[in-house]
């Protein structure tokens, strides 16, 4: 079988970026009876550096998919064609979006398979979209793409649920795909700690609060900011700082990040807070390890891959109680309402006081990550291919 692949999100630095390349790279690595092409747009294929395996078809365009399709963009009609005319020169017997935020028409007679990983644009445009503009195009590509595809694929049973629920979509044709820490996260361990704190804006004597993920809107971190001084007013021992781990200044997405700006230097907390910016996997895994907690404050998460990534590194998680994350984190985090500041507050006061509680939430963390590896969802995606090829969808 030839699997066709839309690859263009490989080189994103958020969730869907590690998404793809992992889900991908295990692929290839798991499955040596079919042949997989990617196709990617210009300037990633000129960026990236692909498995050896798979045949890459790097097509002619004017902007990378990452960039047109940012909360400011739009993707050109002639870039699109080219896509999908790349496409339909190959024979093709399923095509993969792993995500849909890179979908382009395909004119082929083939099956499609669609990842849609979330509906958070759905339920909250205002959070997502700059403008009605944006998000007019996004509905007109979300419909386009829905109607299109063969089968569905999501990381959560939550997203399942909320992407049937909103499009009116049989349940029967949506499949899970889940997500997993990389394995060299539960292998790195806490050398050079104090360079890397020291590059980080923190002291070696610090105990710190983690945030990882993109600086957006819907991530709530206003709201983790408003806790974080409650949780700093309520304490009179040792200080913790709050490190937020977030591509800021190159991120294509809506950002929050002026306004957090401004807010953290209302309350006075420039000193407390520290936005590292972008940092590579190695130094990632230290952090999670050095933490006292992960904070997940998001409104709205489809999987969580920060939850997942903190637990595999023995790391205490303490999350919103919406959306996957209790669905992804299990009996292994504890939860607050994002809503409420001082809830989040309280619960992470709880956690950071007690020693015992955060050894317990690492030894189940630990275990609960175990629970999901990229190899699984390789053979779980294998599984949706075998069944579009041999035409056994409901």
């Amino acid at each position: 079988m030839r699997i066709g692949v839309d690859a263009s999100c490989w080189g994103n630095r958020r969730g869907f970026g590690r998404f793809t390349r992992e889900l991908l790279s295990s692929l290839l690595a798991t499955d040596t009876r079919n042949e997989f092409v990617f196709f990617v747009d210009s300037q990633t294929g000129c960026e990236s550096e692909f498995p050896p395996s798979a045949e890459v078809v790097l097509v002619r365009t004017h902007a990378s998919a990452v960039e047109a399709a940012s909360a400011s963009g739009r993707r050109s009609l002639p870039d699109l064609l080219s896509m999908s005319m790349a496409v339909l020169r190959h024979k093709i017997d399923v095509f993969f979006f792993p995500t849909v935020y890179t979908y382009f028409p395909i004119f082929n007679r083939t099956k499609i398979v669609l990842t849609i990983h979330d509906v958070i644009a759905e339920h909250h445009p205002e959070l997502i979209f700059p403008n009605s503009r944006a998000q007019f195009f996004w509905n007109l590509k979300l419909r386009a793409a829905t109607r299109q595809a063969d089968l569905l694929a999501t990381v959560s049973e939550f997203s399942k649920t909320e992407i049937a629920n909103y499009y009116n979509y049989p349940a029967s044709k949506i499949r899970i795909i889940t997500e997993a820490a990389r394995p060299e996260l539960k292998t790195l361990f806490r050398e050079q700690n104090g360079a890397l704190r020291a590059k980080n804006g923190t002291s070696g004597s610090d105990r710190f609060l983690l945030y990882v993920g993109g600086i957006s809107p819907h991530k709530n971190l206003c709201k983790l900011v408003d806790a974080f001084k409650l949780f700093r007013e309520s304490r009179t021992s040792q200080p913790v700082q709050l490190v937020l781990v977030g591509d800021y200044e190159d991120d294509p997405f809506y950002s929050a990040y002026p306004g957090l700006r401004k807010q953290i230097g209302e309350y006075g907390l420039e000193n407390e807070i520290i936005f590292t910016g972008y940092i590579p996997d190695d130094e990632l895994a230290r952090l999670y390890k050095d933490a006292l907690v992960l904070v997940f404050p998001s409104i709205e998460e489809g999987f969580g891959l920060p939850a997942i990534e903190a637990m595999a590194c023995g790391t205490p998680v303490v999350a919103s109680r919406t959306g996957s994350l209790p669905e992804v984190v299990g009996q292994a985090g504890r939860y607050f309402d994002p809503h409420d500041s001082a809830d989040m507050a309280r619960v992470i006061t709880d956690v950071v006081k007690s020693e015992g509680a955060r050894r317990k939430m690492s030894a189940d963390g630990i275990a609960r990550a175990r629970q999901f590896s990229w190899e699984r969802a390789a053979n779980d995606t294998l599984a949706i291919f075998e069944e579009l090829r041999s035409d056994r969808v409901l």
